[in-house]
């Protein structure tokens, strides 16, 4: 692929939903070159699923690849272990790597979503980083201080809060460091939070004797609840989320975030983004802007044509308060309501089943499931799980439509 060194083109791919370059000058200097540089993105496999957060930087790994560039996405099963508190006000534990092997078996895959992935350089980060010793360990953290690892906010906010850090946490940007020199990258991206652990590439590069590497930052992205997008949060919108569950979970973004969502992370003209910002500021409806953000979204990782059905689903579910014409069918086993919740695959376990009802997450024939008080009687529609028999105070049968949250259905026959 040839290298495209339109300025316009460059000038979008350095501004849009980006927060800070290192060094921007040099950067677009190279960028207009023709040369082919090396960009490079490490995603820590933390959780089994990639969400709309980290699609930001692969978002932008896209269009440095149809700018002609190499791109390099590294799967930290290395780091990922180690763990890095970068965005954290704790201690992050440790991961054994059984997890971390479970949860990145899918991670390519996810990627290529977005990437070319058949064009990506993909490597694990255990290939270099477990054939340190400590002699070469040594001489990469003599380039750092204690002093510049304890100067990071959440860091020194943690010691001077009595809060315990570990050694552990103190080697981790060393290793993201050292992942740009064993791949030799001329570019990486990654969020705000990261910006230590980007700049201990630079320092590396230049202490192995390499050109030091451009930085491109993006600001983190709030999830559907209004806080930071996280796993550990529950609020993320999933690459792999089924179509009506990512277009009903982006309906439920608060407006002020439509047009960030739209400008991060979709592709949509910035000029039609700007147009609709416009538009929202002069009284227009957010919910209709918001349904072509969701229908956007959708067929970027689906299809148009399941993006039409999710929004038919959407608004005959929710917007109409009906429950859907097709759905699931289930003959239980048994029809008490815990083990049909884990046979119809609404919940993975009895516990997580329990933990639903207890929030309110789980309706029959449209009735919220409610624990029942040891002393108090059932009343009104409400259903009532007995906490001491364990289930409904009575079964379900068939016709019932059992209903977790506002997307999943099932109808007991």
């Amino acid at each position: 692929m040839s290298i495209i060194t339109n300025e316009k083109r460059i000038d979008e791919v350095l501004n849009r939903g980006v927060e800070e370059v290192i060094d921007r000058e040099n950067l677009k200097k190279k960028l207009m070159s023709g040369k082919q540089l090396r960009i490079k993105l490490g995603i820590d496999p933390t959780s089994p699923n990639l969400h709309l957060g980290r699609s930001i930087p692969l978002l932008k790994l896209r269009d440095f690849q149809e700018l002609g560039h190499q791109i390099v996405f590294i799967i930290g099963d290395f780091t990922g272990v180690i763990g890095d508190t970068s965005d954290k006000d704790a201690e992050r534990p440790m991961l054994d790597e059984a997890t971390i092997e479970a949860n990145l078996q899918t991670y390519k895959d996810q990627a290529g979503k977005i990437l070319d992935i058949d064009k990506c350089e993909v490597h694990r980060n255990s290939e270099w980083l477990g054939k340190l010793t400590y002699a070469e360990i040594g001489k990469q953290a003599n380039a750092f201080s204690v002093a510049e690892f304890i100067a990071r906010d959440n860091i020194r906010k943690r010691i001077e809060s009595g809060s315990r850090v570990s050694l552990r946490e103190m080697l981790y940007p060393i290793m993201q460091g050292y992942d740009s020199v064993a791949i030799q990258s001329d570019v990486e991206l990654g969020g705000t939070d990261q910006r230590f652990n980007l700049l201990a590439g630079r320092k590396l590069q230049e202490q192995y004797g390499q050109t030091s590497q451009d930085i491109l930052m993006n600001p983190i992205i709030e999830g559907f609840d209004g806080r930071k997008m996280s796993s550990s949060w529950g609020n993320t919108v999933n690459l792999t989320d089924e179509p009506n569950d990512m277009f009903g979970k982006i309906m439920k973004v608060g407006d002020d975030l439509i047009v960030k969502y739209f400008t991060m992370l979709t592709r949509e003209s910035l000029d039609d983004i700007a147009e609709m910002s416009k538009a929202l500021k002069s009284g227009e409806n957010p919910r209709d802007a918001k349904v072509k953000l969701a229908k956007a979204v959708v067929t970027m990782y689906h299809s148009a044509e399941a993006a039409n059905v999710a929004e038919e689903y959407f608004v005959n579910t929710f917007a109409k308060k009906q429950v859907p014409d097709e759905m699931p069918e289930l003959e239980p086993k048994d029809y008490k309501l815990i083990p049909t919740l884990v046979e119809a695959g609404i919940v993975s376990s009895t516990s997580e089943a329990r933990r639903l009802i207890s929030e309110g997450g789980i309706k029959v024939n449209g009735e919220k499931v409610t624990p029942l008080v040891i002393g108090t009687k059932p009343n009104g529609k409400v259903r009532f799980y007995d906490l001491e028999k364990g289930d409904l105070v009575e079964k379900i049968k068939p016709g019932d439509v059992v209903q977790k949250g506002k997307r999943f259905f099932v109808k007991i026959i």
